[in-house]
């Protein structure tokens, strides 16, 4: 098991999730570090951070936009979705790895957790709730 903070490749989260790869093949062996997961498209754009994963139920191609816009290193969906043939396409486009696995949204960052991914924030500022 890797320590907090360890970098794992793309491959590996590939591997971990026993995921689909719709998109980025030739991008497995980037590594990421930290992750994010949200359906909310407002609360990506307000927390994630750039070269993280971006864990989500969501297919539609606004993911796609919102994760090219942060520089999001790749997108996984979770609970076994198959994402419509236009946001691969836009995946494509822009280049953005595009997996999906089987396992819910909880189990998917419980299972990169004890891999050594981290959370992008660990606690929400005072006064940015809503």
């Amino acid at each position: 098991m890797k320590k907090k903070g360890g970098n794992v490749t793309l491959s590996e989260v590939k591997e971990i999730l026993d995921a689909t790869v719709f998109v980025g093949e030739e991008k497995l062996d980037m590594e990421v570090k930290t992750a994010f997961s949200a359906d909310l498209m407002s609360d990506v754009l307000a927390f994630a951070k750039e070269h993280s994963l971006l864990l989500t139920g969501l297919t539609n191609p606004q993911v796609v936009r919102t994760s090219d816009m942060l520089d999001i290193a790749a997108i996984i969906l979770v609970r076994g979705k198959t994402p419509p043939e236009e946001t691969i396409r836009l995946a494509k486009e822009l280049n953005i790895p595009l997996l999906s696995t089987r396992y819910i949204l909880f189990e998917t960052s419980g299972r990169l957790h004890a891999r050594g991914i981290v959370g992008c924030i660990e606690k929400v500022p005072l006064g940015e709730m809503t």
